[in-house]
């Protein structure tokens, strides 16, 4: 199943748990893994805290200190992004999450959430459920 995500700045991380739960109870898989994946070079997954906004600050701005935007980078000569490609590169495209009595078997304060590095753009994002 694929779902996608509009975002609205240059770069944010946008919870995404609640689309992927819904793909899950229309699978009627009780048990199994429930693999995510991004399909762009400048977006990534991560689980995550989502219930106070500032971790979602504190990573991006963490992350952008790491790996500064334009910085002297030879594939900005091409479309001026090759800071979110490291960026991506280094967070992945994918989570894999098992599945237990049909819900995903996240901790408390976990949630799968898409980081856009180079927006604001359409993002795909596929879900595969693996019955175990």
């Amino acid at each position: 199943m694929e779902f996608s995500v509009q975002t609205s700045k240059k770069q944010e991380i946008i919870g995404i748990t609640d689309e992927v739960s819904a793909i899950i109870r229309k699978s009627s898989i009780k048990n199994g893994l429930c693999n995510v994946f991004v399909r762009h070079a400048t977006a990534a997954l991560i689980i995550n805290e989502n219930a106070d906004p500032n971790i979602c600050i504190d990573f991006l701005n963490a992350l952008n200190k790491a790996i500064p935007d334009h910085a002297g980078y030879l594939h900005d000569m091409v479309d001026n992004n090759a800071g979110a490609h490291m960026k991506a590169a280094l967070i992945g495209p994918s989570e894999t999450i098992p599945v237990k009595e049909g819900k995903l078997l996240l901790g408390k304060w976990q949630s799968i959430m898409l980081v856009e590095l180079d927006g604001p753009r359409e993002r795909n994002i596929n879900v595969e459920i693996i019955k175990s």
